[in-house]
């Protein structure tokens, strides 16, 4: 993969996943909490609370840059916790945005709760953007009677770097999240929370994340239940299907090709040594760390690919609710249209050829062109169904042989769109467009109607059900998952809406079946 078409799916991800920090509300006296470094000052709400910028690790700059997080210095007095913390860096190569100092969280907590059920926040971003401000999960916090945890984790070159010799090379940013979950395990009681009732959640790159810290022998035993949203473990694409120039992948990638991505880095900047690329200053490693978009298998903390893990039945045996959208791939399939080619008839031939070469009429076959509006939205609808819906409903199949598994697809295909969906390509159900039923994300262009707030009721209720109890609705049990849409909350066969028949049954376009595959396997 080369390194500008990797930059563009990193940002085009980081457009739809990830949006700007919310204003933090004024401060009252009211809101104090105690962590075991010390006091902090929140802000009281109507029905609420919020703490924000709470430190959970130490700086992780000069010489604690790349190495697993350190334990905060305590304070003494009262820190105030009423405006956000750094933002990881991110943006543009040139001229990055925020700060190594960036490892802080925020809790909302509804009035006069405790010993209440906890959900921790994993923001998505594409491992190259994002922070827990992003979202403010109030309604969460309020309807659900919920302590809601979210959190910031090292991106990029600082989360994802690998080096030969470092320790846990290419996952700092995991290492980060499970810092933040054991710093909940120790304060949130101090919040109204239930130390012992924590549910992992997080959306595209922090559903990936969930999916990690599913199969890291280190995670074991710091989260209770999991919700992963389009952010399967059994995620992978052939080339050029994700985005023109993306080699064939997944999420996550070897500790070798990371580590080697360190040592062109390292000669880029002039370093023989890793102490030498501590001292390099935040920005010059940024505009030359482009390559550092993905966590590392093959370490101490994800031994496993996670997709491997899985099928050798390599994870926590928690309740797991997973899920994705109805057309995940739109986003994508739009800024190809807009930034790199349209999708004419042509160009829908080319791609097949150059993403499935002697299978690509196989594909034209059970996707052909002229049965859809148009091509592009040919092309988005076979993305979705190979790199998303397919691959979770095996995920979630491959799961449910050792725990509960409860599935969702997001339905609404008439959701507050994006920018830059052009005329004949609508939005759909795309990738994040269920978000703002969640959460208050700021920056969203469009509020819900009515029948879209009573879904997002609906959705909150049920995502807040499974962190109290587990069981939001009917256990998952073939391909049947539950659709949600403002019309009606109804099961759908996932399998069939999605053709994945085609993709998974001989094995031939998506791996092995998993029913092929009926090995116990051990509890990572």
């Amino acid at each position: 993969m080369t390194r500008v078409p990797r930059l563009l799916a990193a940002a085009l991800l980081a457009a739809l996943a990830a949006l700007p920090t919310a204003p933090a509300a004024a401060a009252d006296t009211g809101a104090v909490a105690a962590t075991d470094a010390g006091t902090v000052l929140g802000s009281a709400h109507d029905g609420y609370r919020t703490y924000q910028g709470i430190p959970y690790a130490a700086p992780p700059v000069g010489a604690l840059r790349w190495r697993d997080p350190q334990p905060v210095a305590p304070w003494s007095g009262i820190r105030s916790a009423t405006a956000p913390g750094n933002r990881c860096p991110q943006g543009r190569p040139d001229q990055p945005d925020g700060s190594e100092d960036c490892l802080y969280l925020n809790v909302t907590v509804p009035a006069r709760a405790d010993h209440r059920p906890v959900i921790v926040w994993l923001h998505g971003g594409g491992f190259t953007s994002g922070a827990g401000s992003d979202y403010d999960p109030h309604r969460m916090a309020v309807s659900g009677d919920a302590v809601v945890v979210t959190v910031n984790y090292r991106l990029g070159v600082f989360g994802t770097f690998g080096y030969p010799g470092l320790a846990d090379s290419g996952d700092f940013g995991l290492a980060d999240q499970q810092a933040a979950l054991r710093w909940v395990r120790r304060n949130i009681a101090a919040f109204g929370g239930d130390p012992r009732n924590v549910t992992l959640a997080g959306q595209s790159a922090g559903g990936m994340s969930v999916c990690s810290q599913l199969t890291s022998p280190s995670a074991a035993g710091l989260f209770d239940k999991a919700v992963i949203q389009s952010g399967s473990c059994l995620i992978d694409y052939p080339r050029n299907l994700f985005f023109p120039g993306m080699a064939a992948g997944s999420p996550w990638a070897d500790r070798t090709s990371v580590e080697a991505a360190g040592q062109t880095l390292a000669a880029t900047v002039g370093c023989h040594t890793l102490d030498c690329l501590r001292q390099q200053p935040t920005a010059a490693l940024y505009r030359h760390g482009t390559a550092f978009t993905r966590p590392a298998y093959g370490t101490s903390l994800l031994p496993l690919e996670p997709a491997a893990a899985l099928r050798e039945g390599r994870f926590q045996r928690v309740p797991v609710l997973s899920g994705g959208n109805r057309d995940e791939h739109r986003g994508w399939v739009a800024a190809q249209n807009r930034y790199v080619e349209p999708i004419t008839a042509e160009r829908y031939d080319h791609l097949l050829a150059d993403s499935f070469g002697d299978q690509a009429g196989q594909v034209a076959d059970e996707y052909p062109a002229d049965a859809y509006p148009s091509p592009a939205l040919a092309w988005a609808a076979l993305a979705t169904d190979r790199i998303w819906s397919c691959p979770t409903l095996t995920g979630d199949r491959l799961l449910a042989r050792h725990t509960e598994v409860y599935a969702y697809e997001f339905a609404d295909r008439d959701a507050p769109g994006q920018p830059g969906f052009a005329p004949g390509l609508p939005p759909g159900a795309y990738h994040g467009s269920e978000l703002p039923y969640l959460f208050d994300v700021a920056g969203w262009p469009a509020r819900l109607t009515p029948a879209q707030q009573r879904l997002s009721d609906r959705m909150i209720h049920a995502w807040t059900a499974f962190a109290t109890s587990g069981r939001p609705w009917a256990r998952f049990r073939g391909d049947d998952v539950m659709s949600l849409r403002p019309d009606a909350v109804r099961p759908v066969d996932l399998g069939a809406e999605h053709d994945c028949g085609f993709w998974g049954d001989e094995g031939v376009l998506n791996g092995p079946d998993p029913e092929e595959d009926r090995g116990d396997g051990t509890a990572a």
